[in-house]
């Protein structure tokens, strides 16, 4: 290897440079970048930076008893509240992609159609339990 080759190869613009087309011609996978989208969005929508900044308690504790506790403003919420409702955004959305993926069993109808079925189920479930969440005094079979 010639004297200026080595230069070349050991300068700092030679790495920099090399390093930026690296960067630039990058490819990651779109099941990668949709898996990082959704969990994002759950994470958001779920309360994810309340979590983080707030600190909220995960519940109640006197006695040995758990006490329930009904948060009266808006900004008030156990820990417990924003993690399942991430689980129900996530299974909302598994219920989603399944429907999406029952497409691809067009020569199975079978099989499209259980899996279009749990995914609808997963899917409701998710979102009446949700709406139950928000608004617990118009689904409650408590009245």
């Amino acid at each position: 290897m010639s004297r200026k080759a080595k230069k070349g190869a050991s300068s700092l613009s030679y790495y920099l440079q090399k390093t930026y087309w690296k960067i630039i011609t990058l490819k990651p996978s779109t099941i990668l970048l949709a898996s990082l989208a959704i969990a994002t969005s759950v994470f958001l929508l779920g309360g994810g930076i309340y979590d983080i900044l707030e600190q909220p308690i995960i519940a109640f504790v006197s006695g040995g008893r758990v006490i329930p506790y009904y948060p009266q403003a808006l900004n008030e919420q156990l820990l417990g509240e924003s993690i399942a409702s991430m689980i129900l955004y996530s299974l909302g959305i598994l219920g989603l992609i399944l429907m999406y993926q029952s497409t691809k069993y067009a020569y199975s109808p079978r099989e499209a159609f259980t899996t279009l079925l749990i995914g609808l189920l997963l899917l409701l479930i998710g979102w009446i339990i949700v709406e139950f969440f928000l608004f617990p005094s118009t689904i409650s079979p408590f009245q």
